[in-house]
């Protein structure tokens, strides 16, 4: 298939290192013919999503987490054009099938999000007219024991998204020193334990390494103790996938690059699903949007190098009752937008 997207001048085959890779998986089999889960995943927030996005004919939308591709296929039935991206080679199989019946109008790749802006511009050289970032790890993921992610089934100690990258949760688990566990435990987890936690890995470990999911839940589980219907676990295994992914320091590449990729007038939407990330989002929104910037040593404010974009809604969106009682995944989701200038705007 010749991918070239409507209004954009290049063909995604004619620009270097943009080949759509083969992909191992299709749909819902494996390499050998062993069967997987399928890539069911309910999108959150899709009618907000549509609403600040305002998809249409003649627009190129690049959804830069494409996971189950809910919110891309909404994007696609609205008309506009799709640049579709995720680390995932399962998620990217999946969407692949998913969308193949809007042809031309969907460019996917393989690739962390950190790294959409050569993509973006290789693929649409005049920029896109909206960015949507849906973080977090996807229903698929999270029920699929093999990947890791689970801490109710039993699986490797992986958690990667991307199963190319070196350093998995086993590693960070039975490697890194005590000190930078609790770190990581508590600057990620936000686990008040951590160091508790920590201190038993480590003893753990040194009579037995950790192999499995369960296994590790189980040890946390005895350190932190049950409190409520959350996993005692919950916590530390959020610290571990946030580490191993890089997700904070992917997400603020991510954020730098967006309005470089932003036509004036696009608008970018951001789904967050923990107060780290969405303390990032809206600070880094909140230092694209002021005009001045001022500090208490400074005799008066100064101009904002970085002023560009303008805030589209003040507050977080968050889903509805009805939405959260269908899909309880969705309860802590919060949704941010913000808009880049027009050239002109006062």
């Amino acid at each position: 298939m010749t991918w070239c997207l409507p209004g954009c001048s290049t063909n995604l085959l004619a620009a270097p290192g943009l080949e759509t890779p083969p992909l191992a998986m299709r749909g819902d089999e494996r390499m050998g013919g062993e069967r997987v889960s399928s890539f069911d995943h309910v999108p959150v927030m899709p009618e907000e999503v549509i609403h600040y996005l305002e998809p249409r004919p003649g627009k190129t939308v690049l959804d830069s987490t494409l996971g189950g591709a809910g919110h891309a296929a909404k994007i696609l039935q609205a008309g506009a054009a799709l640049i579709g991206l995720d680390q995932d080679p399962n998620a990217l199989s999946h969407a692949e099938e998913r969308l193949e019946e809007y042809g031309d109008a969907v460019v996917l790749k393989q690739i962390n999000f950190s790294e959409m802006l050569n993509v973006g511009r290789m693929i649409c050289p005049e920029g896109v007219d909206g960015i949507l970032m849906d973080l977090g790890v996807s229903s698929h993921q999270l029920d699929c024991a093999d990947r890791g992610f689970s801490l109710r089934a039993q699986g490797p100690l992986d958690m990667r998204m991307n199963p190319c990258e070196e350093v998995d949760a086993a590693e960070v688990v039975n490697e890194w020193d005590e000190v930078e566990l609790a770190r990581i435990f508590w600057e990620l987890g936000e686990e008040r334990k951590s160091r508790a936690v920590a201190g038993a890995i480590v003893r753990r470990r040194a009579i037995k390494p950790f192999r499995d999911t369960l296994d590790l839940a189980d040890c946390v589980s005895r350190v932190v103790g049950r409190r409520g219907r959350i996993h005692p676990a919950t916590r530390v295994f959020q610290a571990l996938r946030m580490t191993v992914n890089r997700e904070m320091e992917c997400l603020e590449a991510a954020l730098e690059s967006a309005p470089a990729l932003l036509k004036p007038g696009g608008r970018i939407v951001v789904i967050t699903f923990h107060s780290l990330e969405d303390r990032m989002v809206k600070r880094f929104f909140k230092s694209r949007s002021q005009p001045e910037i001022d500090r208490p040593e400074w005799p008066a404010a100064k101009s904002n190098p970085d002023f560009c974009m303008d805030l589209v809604t003040r507050r977080p969106v968050i889903p509805g009752s009805d939405e959260v009682k269908a899909n309880p995944r969705a309860r802590s989701a919060k949704l941010r937008v913000a808009e880049k200038r027009k050239v002109g705007n006062s």
